[in-house]
């Protein structure tokens, strides 16, 4: 009998190993495909951002080169396409919770009052700041204001270090070093940063404006994190629609009220009739504008929702090349020395930025992997 007993420990010691080890790769897949499908909707948030804001850029630009004035139209059309994005709402499904996707400090959703203040003050925000990018887009070359939107990397970073606790490593120091330097390098740029007919003035202004809206799109994207992460209790691309439509009224409504206010809409009329491209190439422009501007929003806050508010900016500085590359050979811009070296830094500090999220990225997954093997 202590024989039997003496060659059973060892049969039971091996099955009790195995089960340990099925359990810990079946823990390794499931977390391997938790990861993967995030991947998947990473990828089509960066997709609807690039694309969104590419073509956004430069049909707003286009706006502006055949014949449009107004910047209160040019601004509305920034947010009046949230209503192509209802249908979503059919599709939107809640996604798995995470650490870093839960409330903290409370189990209850915010109350309506609050949701909606956070909803005014980023639509508020998002209005001020389409209006200084419109005056920089009338007045300065577009891939000028293109270079000069880099920057919002640095100024997101500043900001996320305070509400949203960003860690500084070496590369993303690297990162937003470049970045400011390339938009520096354009302020001193004046030659080939002035448009025909643009006097010294609006230059100046289009400049100042175009900085005031790329560091007021800098903390709007990190305040945007801080309310998803702080206030939003259950996490999905519903609460992604709820925030990008809601905001997108506010700013259409008060955009609305100055565009009425200035009397900007006394000459809609004129304005169509004299454009360049006909009256429908008019509507056209003003359409497909506001179209592309709501993809980008929804690629943006989606990146916002399942990353961070820096890896979204990162993400959009991206776009950089192709912009001032296709108003090259569209807007006859002038792609001078100084633009090139500008464009490059701030490729460079893209890159720096992005290999430091893969090492984030990597580094977990390895040191989760050797916790899980100890657990058995």
């Amino acid at each position: 009998m202590a024989e039997t007993r003496h060659f059973q420990l060892p049969i039971v010691a091996q099955e009790a190993k195995e089960e340990n080890g099925n359990a810990t790769n079946q823990v390794i897949t499931e977390l391997g495909t938790v990861k993967y499908k995030r991947w998947i909707c990473i990828l089509l948030c960066i997709i609807f951002l690039l694309c969104g804001q590419s073509v956004a850029a430069l049909l707003g630009r286009l706006y502006f080169d055949k014949g449009g004035k107004s910047k209160w139209l040019s601004t509305l059309i920034q947010f009046a396409g949230f209503p192509i994005l209802v249908p979503f709402y059919c599709i939107s499904r809640p996604k798995m919770l995470t650490a870093n996707h839960c409330s903290i400090g409370s189990n209850n959703q915010p109350s309506i009052m609050m949701l909606g203040l956070v909803y005014v003050t980023f639509g508020l925000m998002s209005a001020g700041i389409g209006f200084l990018y419109s005056v920089g887009m009338q007045y300065l070359p577009i891939s000028t204001v293109t270079l000069i939107a880099a920057s919002q990397l640095a100024f997101n970073a500043f900001f996320s270090y305070f509400l949203n606790s960003q860690r500084f490593t070496p590369f993303i120091i690297n990162s937003l070093v470049l970045l400011t330097i390339s938009s520096v390098l354009l302020v001193f740029n004046n030659n080939s940063s002035r448009l025909a007919g643009v006097s010294q003035v609006h230059c100046a202004a289009g400049f100042i404006c175009t900085i005031l809206g790329t560091a007021g799109s800098g903390l709007l994207v990190a305040l945007q994190q801080f309310a998803l992460r702080k206030l939003v209790v259950r996490q999905s691309f519903k609460v992604v629609l709820d925030l990008v439509m809601c905001q997108s009224l506010v700013a259409s409504s008060a955009i609305l009220v100055g565009f009425f206010a200035s009397g900007d809409w006394k000459g809609f009329s004129g304005e169509m009739d004299e454009y360049g491209l006909g009256k429908f190439s008019y509507l056209m422009v003003l359409i497909w504008t506001a179209i592309c501007w709501a993809v980008f929003y929804i690629g943006a806050v989606g990146l916002v929702l399942e990353v961070s508010a820096l890896f979204c900016t990162a993400i959009s500085a991206l776009g950089l090349p192709i912009v001032p590359i296709i108003a090259v050979f569209v807007f006859n811009d002038k792609m001078d020395g100084i633009k090139v070296i500008s464009m490059v830094l701030a490729i460079w500090g893209f890159i720096s930025y992005v290999y430091q999220q893969y090492l984030d990225d990597y580094m977990p997954k390895t040191e989760n992997t050797g916790e899980i093997s100890e657990l058995f």
